[in-house]
């Protein structure tokens, strides 16, 4: 593979994006990168610190940043499902890896969410969780290389699927 040699995931939060890219990272050889990690890592705050103290316009930048400034090989990054709002990380992303959009149902994401809050979800103020997945499904569509519908498959089976366009 060229200089195109990373598997972007991008997704809902709850699709799975951290699970599988572990294992994926592992059966491919790559190694795994979490941007939500790098985020964190780089401001030394918890998500949803970041959140509180510089709201969502403020984490939102800081997460484009982050992601645009990603200079790696042979990887998969799983992002934040917040993501897909920063232009330049995405076409960043986009330039390096081969974008693979992990698909779920709602009433799926929204059972195994829990409490949202929680995961440090970027929500507007009186946004709901379907005004979201409404919000950012568009987005994730547009940029991914690759859909992939994970509304009944197990972590094995999403593995499969995905590895089966890297193989």
């Amino acid at each position: 593979m060229g200089a195109k040699d990373n598997v972007v995931l991008i997704g809902m939060p709850g699709a799975g994006k951290s699970t599988v890219g572990v294992v994926l990272a592992k059966v491919l050889g790559y190694q795994f990168l979490d941007s939500d990690l790098l985020i964190q890592d780089r401001e030394s705050r918890l998500l949803k610190d970041i959140i509180a103290e510089e709201g969502l316009e403020g984490f939102i930048q800081i997460e484009n940043e982050v992601n645009a400034s990603i200079n790696t090989h042979d990887s998969v990054i799983a992002t934040g499902g917040s993501v897909v709002y920063g232009k330049e990380a995405m076409d960043h992303l986009r330039s390096i890896g081969t974008v693979v959009y992990i698909k779920l149902g709602y009433d799926t994401l929204d059972s195994r969410l829990g409490n949202i809050k929680q995961r440090g979800v970027a929500l507007k103020d009186g946004q709901t969780l379907y005004s979201l997945y409404e919000e950012r499904c568009p987005l994730y569509e547009k940029y991914a290389d690759i859909v992939i519908d994970s509304e009944n498959l197990g972590v094995e089976e999403l593995l499969e699927e995905i590895k089966n366009h890297f193989a």
